[in-house]
């Protein structure tokens, strides 16, 4: 490769690598948005008297596998039996 051609190809990668920098931090930006939007609902419903700590429970286990959901429940369940909290 001469000279021209390496920095023609140096050029271009940078513009790409640019370009890929820029997606990035724009997607950051939509994410940090997206994070402020879900504070605002929960502040939301908090001020109608929810509970958000139950809600971001409820949440995480709409997420789950029922049938992991289930199987946890059960281990809790006898854990608690063997301590006596049940």
């Amino acid at each position: 490769m001469d000279e021209t051609s390496i920095e023609s190809s140096y050029r271009v990668t940078a513009d790409e690598l640019r370009q890929f920098i820029e997606r990035f931090e724009r997607l950051e930006a939509e994410k940090k948005d997206i994070a402020d939007q879900q504070k605002e609902v929960m502040a939301e419903a908090k001020g109608r008297g929810y509970d958000t700590k139950v809600m971001r429970k409820v949440i995480a286990l709409r997420k789950r596998d029922k049938d992991d959901i289930a199987e946890e429940e059960a281990v809790l369940e006898m854990y608690k039996q063997a301590l006596g909290m049940a």
